[in-house]
């Protein structure tokens, strides 16, 4: 690839991220009431994504042995635990994470 070709692969990449980011706004301008699918969908999606999201770091977590499975468990009780207390979810999934690294390399 020539830097050209870099260049122009850049701009549409720019252009296309910034036309998903405001095409919403464009479409559905604050004169218009906002459609019922899209308010349904920005109340269900968080915690759809979410769910996604343990699914997929305990997808591989194995039952065979204490190691295997303690440190995620741990790791996801600290990460609701702090997200209650707290209600920050940043803070509750770095600690979380950061926990369960942390009992991985140092304690199992």
């Amino acid at each position: 690839m020539t830097n050209t070709q870099v260049w122009y692969a850049i701009a549409i990449i720019v252009l296309v991220t910034a036309l998903t980011r405001f095409l919403p706004f464009i479409l559905l301008s604050s004169s218009k009431k906002t459609p019922k699918i899209i308010d349904k969908l920005g109340k269900l999606l968080p915690f759809a994504i979410m769910g996604m999201l343990v699914v997929y770091c305990l997808k591989d977590t194995s039952f065979a042995s204490v190691s295997g499975f303690l440190p995620a468990i741990i790791g996801c009780i600290i990460v609701a635990a702090l997200y209650i207390w707290k209600r920050n979810t940043l803070l509750s999934i770095i600690v979380g994470t950061v926990s369960y690294m942390l009992l991985v390399q140092l304690v199992f």
